[in-house]
């Protein structure tokens, strides 16, 4: 027993000494302090190392003690990061003060900001907690946890970004500086963490980083071998379980009739219990519900079935033309981890003149979508952030009708192309992967892109595409996928001239159909048509969006790896 665990100890040393990149060699000849000097100031050194503002990262981990434990490490990386995070979110309030005789535009944006960067801060907050206390058992596990979170902070960064109209506004040039450090110190964070990564799944490590306190800041972390979370009673357990939509007795039933508990959805989102940790069910029955819903942060857990996405519709036409910044402009916004639906339809029927108006907006992270309708024109399905998946839907749209930077699978659903105003194009995705380090992309693996019936006779010239880069390492994978011809033979389309095309992540697999030819696809160098299965897995389900950790308690199927 002695002998086994030295070399686990031994094993252990070994692994921390690779991940920190400690060489093992005690200068003697100077003092014992000035050796611990140079230890730490190589161990920071050699963290920082994958970074891309190397200076910024070793400032930030000069308070750590020396120590060879990586977790030391992360947790002031982030911890910086955090602090940085407050500062921006308190230059947006003083702002939103400022900006009270400003025009209406400015202060909707400043106000996003406001929002958004307190997400930011309450993410960093999140990631903290779970280096230092997790219910997550293997390295491994953690390393993903982290990995989202942080991605999810540049999202929101980016994003406050967006919300000004007017690229030359002074209030957007002050937050951008403003929000430098934290940027600088989010992307540090981000490549530590994912240098790690590669150690951990290099070696096949599995190891506790920690046990649980009872305290973790996100218990629905807490996944048990069946896919749900740990902290779940068995009838609730049982509730996830079903396929049957007919047998589940719901915590609250929507009839715009009168005949259920409510007659709007958010009249039922509301009667959720302060601190429920769910399921809550909600039942929405057979009806037009004509109202703009929000799933907020809190309510989490949240499982909302319809009759079925032609009968439960939720539609709204909020827009940029009428004076709705795209984040705002959403009929349906989930927020709340946890949010599965199944059954429904969301639109937004402003239609190709309003130009940006969202249908479905999902922030949720573990949020998932089966048997849905989402049907809009431009910006139709806003994935923003975190793990998100699809299966089995209808997504409509024209100009970049599926964009956002989150991790999202969208698998055995038809994508179908809508005409466009007259001199418009079409484009199917806009990812907005903003740095190298995220681990963010958009994937659709076994659907159907089609054009609709009103497209067709005019596709020679109201022409359609993949997909253009929104942001500078933007990635988007289509794969297994039947493309017909209403998509161009060029594939994708620049966003402007030549900007992002060598840095962009463009990737086809294994498609079929009369519009999958690559022969005469764009020859960018970001572009690939990948052939290799085991380079394809990785953006399959499980590995992608570690989907066998939460799908299973989603009520819903999915496949976790290639389909063919």
């Amino acid at each position: 027993m002695m002998s086994k665990v030295v070399v686990s100890a031994f094993s252990l040393i070994l692994v921390v000494g690779v991940v920190i990149g400690v060489v093992a060699v005690v200068h003697r000849g100077g003092s014992e302090s000035g050796d611990k000097v140079s230890t730490s100031t190589k161990n920071v050194a050699q963290i920082c190392q994958p970074t891309d503002y190397k200076e910024v990262c070793e400032k930030s981990l000069g308070s750590v003690n020396n120590t060879e434990d990586p977790k030391e490490y992360v947790m002031a990386a982030i911890l910086a990061t955090m602090e940085a995070a407050k500062k921006s979110f308190n230059l947006s309030d003083d702002l939103v003060v400022k900006t009270k005789s400003s025009d209406p535009d400015t202060k909707m944006a400043l106000e996003d900001c406001k929002e958004l960067l307190d997400d930011a801060v309450e993410e960093l907050q999140a990631s903290f907690a779970s280096v230092g206390e997790s219910s997550l058992h293997t390295m491994d596990k953690r390393v993903a946890e982290l990995q989202n979170w942080l991605s999810a902070v540049i999202t929101y960064q980016q994003t406050c970004l967006d919300q000004f109209g007017d690229p030359n506004s002074q209030y957007k040039s002050t937050m951008k500086d403003g929000m430098v450090d934290a940027s600088q110190l989010t992307s540090n964070a981000l490549a530590i963490v994912n240098a790690l990564a590669k150690i951990v799944s290099s070696l096949g490590l599995k190891f506790n980083f920690g046990s649980d306190s009872g305290n973790s800041t996100r218990r629905l972390l807490s996944v048990g071998e069946d896919g749900y979370p740990t902290w779940y009673s068995s009838p609730k357990r049982r509730l996830m379980a079903t396929q049957d939509l007919s047998t589940i007795k719901p915590n609250a039933t929507v009839a715009l009739d009168g005949s259920g508990d409510f007659k709007t959805i958010t009249e039922a989102l509301n009667s959720i219990p302060l601190k429920n940790e769910g399921p809550f069910t909600i039942y929405v029955k057979e009806g037009v519900y004509k109202e703009y819903v929000s799933v907020d942060k809190k309510k989490v857990n949240v499982f909302m079935y319809g009759d079925g996405p032609l009968k439960t519709i939720v539609t709204g036409s909020h827009s940029n033309k009428t004076g709705y910044k795209t984040m705002r402009s959403a009929t349906f916004e989930a927020l709340g981890e946890g949010f599965t639906a199944r059954s429904m339809a969301f639109e937004n029927t402003a239609g190709p003149e309003g130009h940006q108006a969202v249908a479905l907006r999902v922030q949720a992270d573990r949020a998932a979508f089966f048997d849905c309708k989402i049907d809009g024109y431009q910006d139709t399905l806003y994935v923003q952030a975190h793990r998100q998946f699809f299966s089995k839907c209808s997504i409509s749209g024209t100009i970049d009708f599926i964009f956002g930077d989150a991790s999202c699978v969208i698998q055995n659903s038809e994508i179908v192309v809508r005409r466009p105003m007259n001199n418009q194009f079409n484009t199917v995705t806009a990812q907005g992967r903003a740095i190298r380090h995220q681990t963010t992309g958009l994937v659709l693996q076994n659907c159907t892109i089609i054009g609709e019936d009103k497209l067709l006779p005019d596709k020679n010239t109201l022409l359609s595409y993949l997909g253009r880069p929104w942001k500078e390492f933007s990635r988007a994978v289509i794969m297994e996928s039947e493309i017909t011809d209403v998509i161009h033979p060029d594939g994708w389309l620049p966003w402007n001239g030549n900007l992002y095309l060598d840095t962009l992540e463009f990737i086809e697999y294994g498609n079929t159909g009369t519009g999958a030819a690559t022969d005469k696809r764009v020859k960018w160098k970001g572009f690939k048509v990948m052939t290799d299965k085991n380079e394809a897995t990785q953006f399959t389900v499980d590995p992608f969006i570690q989907g066998n950790e939460w799908l299973n308690g989603t009520n819903g199927n999915y496949i976790p790896g290639l389909i063919r």
